[in-house]
């Protein structure tokens, strides 16, 4: 069995969701000037609260704040996954390993929140 987190940094479902911030901002480094205060930006905004929520919600207390802060990173995720049709679609890169990546996050974020919900604590 494995042990409880003692950092957010511990949590797979974060390290996954930076690794995809990271992956972000590699794909949006080649994307065309004129984006830079469009795409680019709402991109890497909405990739970043992603994790910045797990690790929010990971100190919080109560399990309706925890499973707020998930929520909000799943909002977040669902920003994520228009943005790389988006890319796709426009002809700016292709998406298809980091919609898997996405997928995956999204896969374990859902966990994440059921583990909070179903807990005892």
């Amino acid at each position: 069995m494995r042990q409880p987190a003692k950092t957010f940094q511990d949590l797979l479902v974060w390290q996954k969701a930076h690794q995809f911030v990271l992956s972000i901002y590699k794909l949006t480094r080649d994307f065309p000037k004129s984006e830079m205060y469009v795409l680019t930006s709402q991109f890497k905004r909405a990739a970043i609260s992603i994790a910045a929520n797990i690790a929010e919600g990971f100190k919080k207390k109560s399990k309706v704040d925890k499973v707020r802060f998930m929520n909000i990173a799943q909002g977040s995720l669902e920003e994520c996954r228009y943005y790389l049709i988006l890319t796709n679609d426009l002809e700016y890169a292709s998406t298809s390993a980091l919609t898997l990546q996405l997928e995956e996050v999204s896969r374990l974020l859902t966990s994440y929140a059921n583990s909070i919900l179903n807990s005892d604590s």
